[in-house]
């Protein structure tokens, strides 16, 4: 197994669990961000370096040599342009892996196109607040018109559970290692509730990197 790998967005909420997550398990990585100060790891194994998503050539070049990347991009919930940034800057990243040579691209996916019941999904319920529906709508499109006809690089769209690391007044969440995986549905547990902590949806997002069971697909988690 290959233990170098480019995260992409390596300082996010996401994107440092995953960082996390890969240097405990012995990983070589890259973290190409934007803001590299925010990065707070530090590690022999970890390499920080700058980079601009939009530029494409430039993110081409970043990622050469790498067989396996992953992206946890967000251009920030506060954004009032997420939703045109996402649209732009996502299908960079995708072309920029292609081109460099990537074999497997992994992508933090979102939770709005997963089914939560026959034919319904969850941004068409109504029932996200307003002020998350460009950044849930636009992850969306991608992975609806974008990554689903893409054929040439091993692609996976991870989406987490509807709630993803937000405990509330459950507490803090934590590295469980139990929970189930599924692949256009959202899981709920038994009282109707979907939830994963952002340190178990690492966990499974380097579990497939390390063993890869999903090829051009979106799974999902939950517990």
């Amino acid at each position: 197994m290959n233990k170098k790998v480019a995260l992409i967005g390596a300082s996010g909420f996401v994107g440092s669990a995953i960082l996390n997550e890969l240097l405990n398990r012995g990983y070589e990585v890259e973290a190409l961000v934007n803001h590299p100060e925010k990065v707070k790891t530090t590690s022999p194994a970890l390499t920080v370096k700058k980079v601009d998503v939009s530029d494409e050539k430039a993110l081409e070049n970043d990622l050469r040599g790498f067989e396996n990347v992953i992206s946890a991009y967000n251009p920030g919930w506060a954004n009032p342009n997420i939703y045109e940034e996402t649209l732009t800057n996502y299908p960079k990243i995708l072309q920029a892996a292609k081109k460099a040579g990537v074999k497997r691209l992994l992508i933090v996916g979102g939770a709005g196109t997963l089914f939560v019941k026959p034919g319904v999904r969850l941004v068409d319920t109504g029932t996200l607040p307003a002020e998350w529906l460009p950044g849930v709508k636009s992850l969306g499109e991608f992975y609806l018109n974008t990554l689903i006809p893409e054929k040439d690089i091993d692609w996976v769209f991870f989406s987490p559970a509807g709630n993803l690391g937000d405990m509330g007044a459950k507490g803090p969440g934590k590295r469980t290692g139990v929970y189930r995986l599924g692949k256009d549905d959202m899981i709920f547990d038994k009282d109707g509730n979907s939830f994963i902590s952002v340190e178990d949806y690492a966990k499974a997002m380097v579990d497939e990197l390390a063993e890869p069971a999903h090829h051009k697909e979106r799974f999902t988690i939950g517990y």
